[in-house]
């Protein structure tokens, strides 16, 4: 591809519409709810989803691996389009995407076609680096861009909850079972219509070319890695097989590849170059931890908050409505961890602030673990884990933006977004290994220890988390600025 970007004084000449600080604050918002949404609304249908499509509780972990999968996929390329062409272009056509796979979704009658329309809305991983760039494109101090994202954070959280109302309200309401499937496409066709004429394009572009090789490899390698991981242990693919050691060997390989071929390149897709920065290295391996546990769980939890007692012997015996009130607290406390997060590091260092979310992921988890028959001690602790994966939230997605120029934001951005599905995608896979290995042969549903064991692995990687975080070295505030 041509360099076709044009110049930052060509763009000015043309006209960039100012549009008012509040406009754009509130349209980021409702981008971001609208991300919120199509990820949170499948949750309290999940349990109901496995009569309905005839799968199991282990194989509603593919939805989750799907998604994220595609995610690697579309996440990279779409933040490199949007530094090179426009982040307002290239969230239009992002929007358009995600609307696509959200009918799908809405259409789907078999669980091969609601895997399509998930493959499909995987694209709204490209949603905030592409807003981040819009935001940052009008403030060169950061600490705009720093309340911004903690605003995002939270619409994010936002739709979550609302995207868990809306579906189990419809899935009460109306008779159809597959009626809820239709809230992501109904609020992703709104987001576009009131967007569209709303944001800013990006007044800089740096000019260059997309690294389509570069692309190419590290979706290859990461898809290959993630798809051993991810069918690891089941029927077919046993751990020693030549099928499951080719995938993840070959996509090893693979990235090696890819990194290889981004140190020779003038204008790489990654530049990777950046993770000989001790702090970047570290932000990373904090986001793969947390999100580990936070996506790895977002399957386990729901189908356990459905399950009866008087079926499998454990659970809280929630109808669809139910799930998603019993949801909110977890993302509520989110919400208001990403929230008061800024404060936070202000006060006592970004270190410690990474740290104590660690913390209260892992104290969260072990509350559940050892409360998970008791309803309220059970959803204490999913709040718990919710106030330390907002503090995570904000401070990776802050910290990753922070650490790159302003002409590469949405590739910062991206990167961080590649790694929150990296390691979600991780934490699914482990989920479905510990389910494929625990569900009874002719069952359904799982033994109560595919859960205990996932709470407890997720428990130990949010410490190692910690562990992690307090290698991290805070910049002084000039340095940050």
């Amino acid at each position: 591809m041509t360099d076709t970007a044009a110049p930052t004084d060509t763009v000015r000449r043309r006209g960039v519409r100012a549009t008012p600080a509040a406009a754009v604050i509130a349209s980021v918002a409702l981008v971001e709810l609208v991300s919120g949404i199509n990820q949170g609304f499948l949750s309290p249908l999940l349990r109901g989803l496995t009569d309905t499509l005839g799968v199991t509780a282990a194989d509603l972990n593919w939805i989750s691996i799907a998604n994220l999968l595609s995610s690697v996929a579309f996440t990279p390329v779409l933040s490199r389009m949007g530094d090179l062409y426009g982040h307002r272009r290239i969230l239009r056509w992002n929007l358009l995407i995600v609307l696509l796979g959200a009918v799908l979704v809405g259409l789907s009658r078999s669980f091969g076609m609601l895997l399509v329309g998930q493959i499909l809305q995987g694209a709204f991983a490209g949603f905030f680096p592409l807003l981040v760039g819009i935001l940052r494109n009008r403030d060169r101090d950061g600490a705009e861009s720093r309340r911004g994202i903690a605003i995002m954070v939270a619409a994010l959280v936002g739709g979550l909850s609302l995207g868990l109302v809306a579906s189990g309200f419809v899935a009460r309401s109306v008779d159809s079972p597959t009626a809820a499937l239709w809230v992501p496409a109904v609020a992703t066709g709104l987001a576009l219509a009131v967007t569209w004429p709303l944001l800013p394009e990006s007044g800089h572009r740096p000019g260059g070319r997309i690294d389509w090789a570069g692309g190419v490899l590290l979706c290859l390698g990461l898809v290959a890695v993630m798809l051993g991981l991810g069918l690891g242990g089941t029927p077919g693919w046993e751990w020693t097989s030549a099928r499951t050691l080719g995938s993840l060997i070959g996509g090893v390989l693979v990235t090696a590849l890819w990194v290889t071929v981004e140190l020779r390149t003038a204008e790489p897709m990654i530049d990777v170059r950046m993770f000989r920065h001790r702090n970047v290295v570290v932000v990373s391996l904090v986001t793969l931890t947390f999100t580990f546990c936070m996506l790895g769980l977002q399957i386990a939890n729901p189908v356990f908050l459905g399950t009866s007692p008087a079926e499998t012997g454990y659970g809280l015996g929630l109808d669809p409505f139910a799930i998603a009130l019993a949801m909110l607290p977890n993302l509520l406390a989110l919400a208001l961890g990403a929230l008061i997060a800024p404060a936070v590091a202000a006060r006592v260092s970004d270190r410690l602030t990474l740290v104590v979310g660690s913390l209260l992921m892992a104290s969260g988890y072990l509350l559940s673990f050892t409360c998970h028959s008791d309803r309220l001690l059970f959803l204490a602790g999913t709040a718990v884990a919710g106030l330390g994966t907002g503090f995570l939230q904000h401070s990776t997605r802050t910290l990753a933006v922070e650490a790159v120029p302003h002409d590469q934001t949405s590739v910062g951005s991206g990167i961080n977004e590649l790694l929150i599905n990296v390691g979600g995608s991780v934490g699914a896979a482990a989920v479905l290994t510990v389910f494929a290995a625990r569900t009874p042969a002719g069952q359904v549903l799982p033994e109560l220890g595919a859960y205990t064991t996932s709470w407890t692995v997720c428990a130990l990687v949010s410490v190692a988390g910690a562990g992690i975080a307090l290698l991290y070295r805070d910049p002084a505030r000039k340095d940050r600025a």
